[in-house]
């Protein structure tokens, strides 16, 4: 045995109990399995995410050790219901339906699984391109409605474009590689960008939505980015050209994407993500030029069972008192590591 997982040699690795407060499949039995088999009890929520105040509910009835997110916001009120509470962990990438301040300052700590869908998440950005270039939704469309008209078609060679990657981390990475390969040409545009950016040509974010057919987001949402693409980036774009939008809703401003539309100055966008999701507005749904999905980039059969295990884990590391595989903060209180009340 691990002694760091020897209750007689570490106190900290008591059993305890685990709420996961929802699930975006169909059961929670790998969760369970991780959890269970290191001893501890998994209490499991609604499938469809609740709201703050039914996760605060089921955070002061069941006072977990830790907690497993998917969807479901987990405010300070629910974290500061729970006196043994000792992590927070997200099932995906962004940490915006989480208090992360409020858990810092109460000694919990925060996990998300930060590398698990790059691939997906590439591969559906660039699948959106291919589908607008090409006319394949579109098309589809218009065939299933009884309508045969190829001369109305007005497609793209794909390896003329010059195609924006705004956030260039892992994702955004793999999309730049993956358009590369198709022959077009990369701009990318990252605040903190990585020393290799090797057949990608950084530019400022005015300069990408000036310069490309097509501009990619792969950002987190942040109050920095919120409507980060408004009325007046769109403007900036050439006539005529897609947004992809794979990250959160609310790094677009939707009324503005659909006056654009509208106008024609955008020809297509294309969103995984919604501000006002499960949501569609009417305005969207009304064009031709949006191609929708249902905030699905980051699902494969591997991704899915690799983010649910590893989550799991790590909660199950820090209630041995272990250090987290992928903390997203420091807390600064008296719990981290310790077990001990608050």
């Amino acid at each position: 045995m691990n002694p760091s997982r020897d209750p007689s040699r570490n106190p900290s690795s008591r059993p305890g109990t685990v709420l996961l407060t929802d699930y975006a499949w169909p059961d929670d039995l790998v969760e369970r399995a991780v959890i269970e088999g290191a001893g501890h009890t998994l209490v499991t929520g609604p499938a469809e995410p609740a709201s703050a105040e039914a996760v605060e509910e089921l955070v002061a009835a069941h006072r977990p050790d830790g907690i497993l997110t998917c969807w479901a916001p987990v405010s300070a009120a629910a974290i500061g219901s729970s006196p043994e509470l000792r992590i927070v962990a997200r099932l995906g990438v962004g940490l915006d339906n989480i208090a992360v301040e409020a858990a810092t300052d109460r000694g919990v700590w925060v996990t998300n699984v930060p590398d698990y869908c790059v691939e997906e998440v590439a591969d559906h950005a660039v699948g959106m391109v291919l589908s607008w270039a090409r006319g394949l939704a579109v098309f589809d469309r218009e065939v299933r409605a009884g309508r045969w008209d190829p001369a109305s078609a007005r497609l793209r060679r794909v390896s003329t474009l010059t195609c924006g990657v705004v956030g260039y981390g892992r994702i955004g990475r793999a999309t730049a590689r993956r358009l590369g390969a198709f022959g077009c040409r990369v701009l990318a545009h990252d605040p903190h960008p990585p020393a290799d950016t090797q057949g990608v040509e950084m530019a400022g974010l005015e300069e990408l939505l000036r310069r490309s057919d097509v501009v990619i987001l792969h950002l987190p949402l942040t109050p920095e980015t919120h409507h980060i693409i408004g009325a007046e980036e769109l403007a900036l774009m050439p006539p005529g050209g897609l947004l992809v939008n794979v990250s959160r809703g609310g790094l677009v401003d939707t009324d503005a994407v659909i006056k654009a539309l509208d106008s024609g100055h955008l020809d297509g966008a294309a969103f995984d993500v919604l501000e006002t999701e499960p949501h569609v507005p009417d305005g969207l749904l009304a064009q031709r030029g949006a191609l929708l999905t249902p905030h699905v980039a980051f699902s494969s059969d591997a991704s899915v069972t690799e983010l649910r295990r590893r989550a799991a884990e790590e909660v199950v590391r820090i209630l041995a008192g272990e250090a987290p595989a992928h903390a997203r903060n420091s807390p600064s209180g008296p719990a981290t590591g310790s077990g001990d009340p608050r």
